[in-house]
């Protein structure tokens, strides 16, 4: 086996991953409780949308920076550990290999497996048994064909990139020219919730949008497998993110255009398929309903791809649990292979943990979709911050400007995650994100150990 990867890719697989890994699921599972949770008060979604994406925004143009500095083998941890050296490094890629690629990658094949079923009409209840075990048969399905097959993998994301397209710009587009033509879009506007809207319900509208936009730094995964990485990248990254949030939005006003808000508030996980039913009858629906499907699919292969190279990212620098052992590349593949085992079955623990956690097991619902992408802005505070003052030869801007506003941006989801989730529920989890950082550290000089 050997123990670099090949550079395969250029701008636009890049791109491909920006916008592909992001738009998926997030945007379908996520508009819905955008509605639910501001009482059908369409300006307030729509705000959410665009503040959400806003940091998004801020925040990628960051790394773009960064980027363009660093190009060694995983860009969020090769920034982290520019800004405060190895411990820190491993500490994000830690984190990232065992919370947060396998918590979203669980959740992916849950949202996957849950789409499915509601296209067949099977309405048996979101945590259903059956729900679980279609999501387990995605998850092998997606980690053998990129484990297997890469270079095939790769094709099918930058393919499903333009199909996840299809449902989001047919449903802005023709969701408002119908809604204005029947007058619902202006219906839906003018008859906005006369109760008074909290701050609970917008924090939450904005966590909640987080999810949907949240993948963009899974992209940095492939920093030492693009062909020019350093200036490839940062335009990915910031050319992505905008286009991203432009189709959101528009994809958000466009449902609004063929069911009420009381539809969605009242219609639950079958909402959106009504949407696109009511839109293009029963053909078109399930035609486009198929292409959601896809896109889900779409964004699981792309969070898999980075959960496979998780801790390669970390014991190609000698550190985590047996580091010659994960560091190893196929030669037949040229894939991390014994890596991307170590995070499926990662995965599967997290699939456990959000059924338990559906279930009530905890005492309380721990959003496991919303939590983990709250984490990484925490962490990100500290790499904003070293980069102003580290970084040299950077405009005022580039310099000041940009990272503490990403900073700004980073604080700001956080007291928003604490205000949606509540308290309790953010403690429980901070107790677990303490504890796996804990076992982390316990492993990091793994090479020490195998060198005796």
């Amino acid at each position: 086996m050997l123990n670099s990867l090949e550079k395969r890719y250029g701008f636009w697989t890049a791109v491909a991953m920006v916008v592909g890994i992001v738009i998926g699921s997030g945007v379908f599972f996520k508009a819905e409780k955008v509605i639910q949770i501001t009482d059908g008060n369409i300006y307030i979604g729509i705000f959410s949308w665009i503040a959400s994406g806003s940091i998004m925004v801020i925040c990628a143009y960051a790394f773009s920076i960064l980027a363009g500095r660093y190009s060694k083998v995983n860009g969020i941890v090769d920034y982290s550990e520019a800004s405060f050296g190895k411990t820190y490094g491993y500490i994000v890629g830690w984190f990232m290999s065992v919370v947060y690629y396998p918590s979203l990658t669980a959740i992916l094949c849950w949202i996957s497996a849950r789409y499915t079923l509601t296209l067949f009409g099977i309405n048996i209840g979101a945590n259903s048994t059956e729900v679980y075990v279609i999501g387990i048969i995605y998850l092998v399905l997606i980690c053998a064909l990129n484990i297997f097959a890469p270079m095939l993998a790769g094709k099918i994301q930058v393919s499903t990139t333009f199909i996840k397209l299809i449902p989001l710009v047919l449903m802005g587009v023709i969701g408002i020219i119908k809604g204005i033509s029947n007058g619902q879009i202006v219906q839906n506007f003018v008859s906005v919730s006369t109760d008074i809207v909290t701050s609970n319900s917008i924090f939450g509208a904005i966590v909640a949008t987080a999810f949907a936009y949240e993948g963009w730094i899974v992209a940095t995964t492939i920093n030492s497998e693009l062909k020019n990485s350093r200036k490839d990248l940062p335009k990915a990254l910031i050319v992505g993110s905008i286009f991203i949030v432009v189709v959101y939005t528009l994809y958000f006003i466009g449902i609004s255009g063929p069911l009420s808000v009381n539809d969605f508030i009242q219609g639950g996980e079958d909402s959106i398929k009504h949407a696109f039913f009511n839109i293009l009858g029963n053909f078109g629906g399930s035609t486009l309903f198929i292409f959601v499907i896809i896109s889900c699919l779409g964004t699981l292969n792309g969070m898999m791809l980075a959960t496979i190279r998780g801790l390669y990212s970390l014991s190609i620098r000698g550190m985590g649990p047996c580091p010659k052992f994960f560091s190893k590349v196929s030669e037949k593949t040229n894939l991390p292979v014994n890596s991307g085992l170590f995070g499926v079955i990662i995965v599967f623990i997290w699939i456990l943990l959000w059924y338990l956690s559906n279930k009530g097991f905890f005492g309380l619902f721990l959003d496991f979709s919303e939590l983990p992408v709250i984490s990484m802005y925490a962490l990100y505070i500290s790499i904003f911050l070293c980069m102003s003052r580290k970084l040299e030869g950077l405009n005022i801007f580039n310099k000041y400007i940009i990272p503490y506003a990403a900073v700004v941006c980073s604080l700001f989801m956080i007291y928003a995650t604490i205000l949606s989730h509540g308290i309790v529920a953010v403690s429980l989890y901070f107790v677990l994100f303490v504890f796996v950082i804990v076992v982390g550290l316990i492993f990091k000089n793994g090479s020490k150990k195998e060198s005796l």
